[in-house]
């Protein structure tokens, strides 16, 4: 009989075993953030003995990923331990989120911490896509530039791209005009161009929306909530589920795509060739439109439509309500079915909450079966700043360092 059981990996040896060791003491003194961490503390968090931990921070100081500094007085009997923080330098994560109208390349250190930025608006709807991923090769060059100058160095980047991602190719992007793109291989050719002599960068993908809600995850200040449906809204409308503290990616990868669950089966054609979906009601283009303002890229309108509803523009705030009962109507099937402690919103979204949560949260209230959802409930709620694509891919690239940092250590001692 055919067992779903997951196949036995080999025995772990003492190198196995020692590695694993490694990744955990490193992310208990990352977990720590601002706070003190010392060795006798790691080790009862990590519930390894003093000397067992103490040799395995030796080695993480030797090769670059952890420093320490001062001493710190705990307030009971012994010696007081030496501070320890991750390193500022050495091993990063570059993520680059391409999307209709930007560019946005983003490097964070161990810590998580968002070193360097750059984000260009481009209109990239109807542009090749070697010529589209080219350019963000570009900006990436000059973000590792900047970087270097830090004594960071990247060791992998993640892509942001809208649509369904797949296998290193994104298999359809509607709002871009995307089908059957090899992103990766693009992206890397073109950044490898740029750096004529240096090592390439392995290259990773991954849906947008995902990468705005695992850093949500990581970086939000959710508190306890660990399962949560992300919404972003760009051109399109992305959406990513976290269940537990883990991203559902679906059976294929292609998990989340609310923005084209159907509203309304007669009403507007969707560039995903159905009609009358999600976006086409809540989407940027449709709030714009219904508001009355024209879509000239770079962010203009967006900040247009932010400036008539702050005034009170009776056309922008019914604009942005609607949209908000058509989220709040969709929303409420992916809660039944879902049953997630939080709805986030995020993308433009977030600056449009006072206007947009009130009918979304009714329709909520209205149509989740449970109960559990009211208005002011605090359930539905905006992203924090720190919940953007650019940054959850670039940390990422970061959990695989986390994970077995004895394959990066050379790097990082460099």
């Amino acid at each position: 009989m055919k067992s779903n059981l997951p196949t036995l990996g080999p025995k772990a040896d003492k190198d196995t075993v020692r590695r694993s060791n490694l990744s955990l003491v490193l992310r208990a003194v990352r977990d720590e953030g601002d706070r003190e961490a010392t060795r006798a503390g790691v080790a009862a968090r990590v519930g390894l003995t003093r000397a067992a931990v103490s040799s395995l921070v030796e080695q993480l100081l030797e090769s670059g990923f952890l420093t320490e500094s001062g001493k710190t007085f705990s307030g009971q009997a012994g010696r007081p331990g030496t501070a320890l923080k991750v390193a500022r330098t050495g091993p990063a994560g570059l993520g680059v989120e391409v999307n209709i109208d930007y560019v946005s390349v983003c490097v964070v250190d161990l810590a998580g911490t968002g070193r360097v930025r750059l984000t260009e608006h481009l209109d990239n709807r109807g542009a090749p896509p070697a010529e589209v991923l080219a350019r963000a090769a570009g900006i990436a060059a000059r973000t590792l530039d900047s970087a270097a100058e830090q004594e960071l160095f990247p060791v992998g980047v993640a892509l942001a791209l809208p649509g369904l991602v797949s296998g290193g190719a994104v298999r359809q992007a509607p709002n871009l005009g995307w089908n059957q793109v090899p992103a990766e291989e693009l992206f890397a050719a073109s950044l490898a161009a740029l750096r004529p002599g240096r090592a390439q960068l392995p290259v990773s993908s991954e849906n947008e929306a995902n990468l705005a809600a695992l850093a949500e995850l990581w970086f939000g200040g959710l508190d306890e909530v660990r399962s949560f449906l992300y919404l972003t809204g760009e051109i399109g409308v992305g959406g990513a589920l976290v269940i537990n503290g883990e991203l559902l990616r679906g059976a294929h990868g292609f998990a989340g795509e609310i923005g084209h669950v159907v509203v309304d089966p007669d009403g507007p054609e969707c560039r995903c060739g159905s009609h009358g979906c999600l976006e086409q009601y809540a989407g940027q283009a449709a709030l714009l439109r219904a508001a009355g303002i024209e879509e000239t890229g770079r962010g203009i309108g967006v900040a247009e439509l932010d400036r008539r509803t702050r005034a009170g523009d009776e056309r922008a705030v019914a604009a942005v309500a609607e949209a908000g009962r058509m989220l709040g109507r969709v929303l409420s099937g992916a809660v039944n079915l879902l049953d997630p402690d939080a709805v986030v919103l995020g993308g433009i979204y977030r600056g449009l909450m006072p206007w947009l949560s009130v009918p979304a949260d009714e329709e909520l209230t209205d149509r989740v079966v449970s109960g559990l959802w009211s208005p002011g409930s605090g359930r539905l709620r905006a992203s924090s700043v720190a919940g953007d694509a650019a940054r959850g891919a670039a940390a990422l690239v970061m959990q695989d360092v986390l994970a077995d940092p004895v394959a990066y250590a050379p790097r990082a001692a460099g």
